[in-house]
């Protein structure tokens, strides 16, 4: 079994959130860009609730409260997509009515 082993921690400095990726640069230069598809929340969220994000810590993890998502840095590096279940993901849209932007 390989495990990941990590020089530092790593850490955001800025993200950039379209309809189809999230770009998360990082404080060391380098550039993650990750399909929306890994999360569904995301994914069907409006702009506006994409674009409502904030770092936490220094950075370790990105947190939109309107969506209740949180995502990891380091998970992102390690390729790991949400861990929310279909049935968790399409209760959760149901409570959002009309301000999630997609259908599923």
């Amino acid at each position: 079994m390989t495990t990941l082993t990590l020089e530092t921690e790593p850490l955001a400095a800025q993200i950039r959130v379209t309809d189809e990726t999230l770009t998360v640069h990082l404080v060391d230069g380098r550039s993650l860009i990750i399909p929306l598809s890994w999360y569904p929340r995301l994914l069907h969220a409006s702009q506006a609730e994409r674009q409502n994000w904030q770092l936490l810590g220094e950075g370790y993890g990105i947190e939109w409260t309107d969506l209740d998502e949180h995502i990891g840095i380091e998970g992102l590096i390690a390729g790991r997509h949400s861990g929310e279940s279909h049935q968790s993901f399409e209760r959760w849209l149901a409570t959002q009515g009309n301000s999630a932007g997609g259908a599923v």
